[in-house]
């Protein structure tokens, strides 16, 4: 009787406020966060933290109110960023086993699709960094041939400098240069500079790499469902990586058409042996669309961050000449001015190394580490992380952690060399993030890193160019990347 009476004199109005009240408590109680769950500002119903931007300087400033373990809501999932060198450490070294997974971000699982090595998780994951690990050992960093392809490209690039008759934007030569070398592993060899085909293959990927950090990009994570059918940037995303990932079925194509399973000549012809001998395990993940995920998780990993830090050394060499002098004069002192440097050459440069550190360390090109999903109920500091929590890692917060750095704030190559001289290990060096989902290609990036640097510095001189002036302040991408800026190159 009392159903039927509220039912018979409710008009419609009360029944559609009823719904949203209903609605309301529903998100209350499943956000409601566990006993000792990380503060955090709060969240709005349905939305979450949608107005704070994911970028490193956002997270800093909400360090400074809740402290170095703060949590956010981020669409329907709950995320928690740890800060500070100490706490990350504890959450990627000293709970290794427990943030090993990926969570599915709307933004790139329509693409990446949670294949590949960056966005797998489980069986896949493992399986995929088992073989990964594999074939650089054999293809790459195992064997002096990347050495020898990374030298050549080197005088591909001095070439291409040399080349410029005036000040000039150095980041789609680098850009060109860093991505070669990926594409001798991927695809068993390199692009001219001016392949035009190829260029806008990397500019689309450098674009999609903006698009991602953008906060109306980021829109899509809160209402995937609603935002596929709304015009934006993030379609504009979603386009480019179609290009790219046509163009990656084009070059697996080509490989599949004249496989010869005796002789791998690069990643692609290693992968299509993988899956013949992986038919009979399905859940390992080996297949065509893998394969499309692996290497665009190669390409676009492999080179934004390695052309991202040559483009920040670059910068500090021109703001900082004083230092640019000292690299050469240890450059003159080891190699000389006729041979090509080696690897072998690293031992006696501790100079030139700690600089490439501090390039890593100031430039601070990956802020927030890859976020990850907690594969259980852990503890991070005095609070409860949830299994299924996603974690991010505020990587610049332990690079410029002044409790490890003595001058965190300042260009300092003095970071990473002792009272001798000598190269000095830091514990907080963390530009690669640590623990079991650390970058796969840390080497490959450390040889790329010297060679190219060495190089350049041994052929020319860099200088800013009359009446500009530089900003160190950078651009927030998915990753940090300094201001555009030109510079000026004199032959040595």
């Amino acid at each position: 009787m009392i159903l039927q009476f509220i039912f018979n004199n409710l008009d419609f109005k009360c029944w559609v406020f009823l719904f949203v009240v209903f609605l309301l408590l529903v998100d209350v109680i499943k956000n409601k966060n566990p006993y000792n769950f990380p503060p955090g500002p709060w969240p709005l119903p349905f939305l979450g933290n949608v107005f704070t931007e994911m970028d490193f300087k956002t997270m800093d400033k909400l360090t400074e109110v809740y402290g170095k373990i703060f949590s956010l809501k981020v669409g329907g999932h709950k995320m928690v960023i740890v800060s500070g060198y100490k706490l990350v450490k504890e959450a990627l070294i000293g709970q290794i086993d427990c943030f090993v997974d990926r969570p599915k971000i709307p933004l790139f699982d329509k693409f990446f699709k949670g294949l590949g090595m960056i966005s797998s998780s489980g069986y896949i994951w493992h399986m995929h960094r088992k073989f990964t690990v594999s074939h650089l050992r054999t293809f790459g960093e195992g064997k002096k041939s990347l050495e020898f392809d990374i030298q050549q490209e080197c005088v591909c690039l001095c070439d291409a400098f040399r080349a410029e008759k005036g000040p000039f934007n150095p980041q789609v030569t680098l850009n060109s240069a860093i991505s070669n070398v990926i594409a001798c592993l991927l695809f068993g060899q390199r692009f001219d500079y001016h392949d035009e085909y190829y260029q806008n293959i990397l500019r689309l990927d450098t674009e999609c790499i903006q698009l991602a950090g953008s906060p109306r990009v980021q829109l899509y994570n809160v209402c995937p469902w609603l935002f596929e059918y709304i015009p934006g940037p993030h379609q504009k995303m979603f386009a480019n990586y179609k290009k790219i990932t046509d163009f990656l079925r084009g070059e697996i194509k080509k490989h599949r058409d004249d496989w010869d399973p005796l002789n791998p000549r690069d990643f692609i012809d290693t992968y299509l042996a993988e899956m013949e001998k992986k038919k009979s395990d399905p859940e390992a993940g080996f297949n065509i669309e893998s394969l499309v995920v692996s290497c665009l998780d190669m390409l676009e990993a492999g080179t934004e961050t390695a052309t991202t830090t040559l483009r920040w050394g670059l910068l500090f060499m021109i703001k900082f000449p004083e230092i640019q002098v000292k690299v050469q004069e240890e450059i003159d002192r080891v190699i000389g001015q006729i041979r090509q440097p080696s690897l072998a050459d690293k031992v006696n440069m501790p100079y030139t190394e700690a600089v490439i550190n501090e390039i890593q360390r100031f430039g601070n090109v990956l802020p927030l580490g890859p976020s990850k999903q907690a594969v259980k109920d852990t503890t991070i500091g005095k609070y409860i992380v949830p299994k299924g929590t996603i974690l991010t890692t505020n990587l610049s917060s332990v690079l410029n952690d002044p409790d490890e750095w003595e001058t965190p704030q300042t260009f300092n190559p003095q970071h990473f060399l002792d009272d001798n001289g000598k190269l000095r290990k830091r514990d907080a060096f963390m530009p690669f993030s640590a623990g079991k989902r650390s970058c796969l290609g840390e080497q490959l990036a450390r040889m790329e890193l010297f060679l190219f640097f060495t190089t350049i510095l041994q052929r020319f001189t860099f200088s800013k160019c009359p009446g500009e002036e530089p900003s160190l302040d950078g651009e927030i991408w998915f990753t940090y990347a300094p201001s555009p800026f030109r510079i000026c190159v004199t032959s040595r």
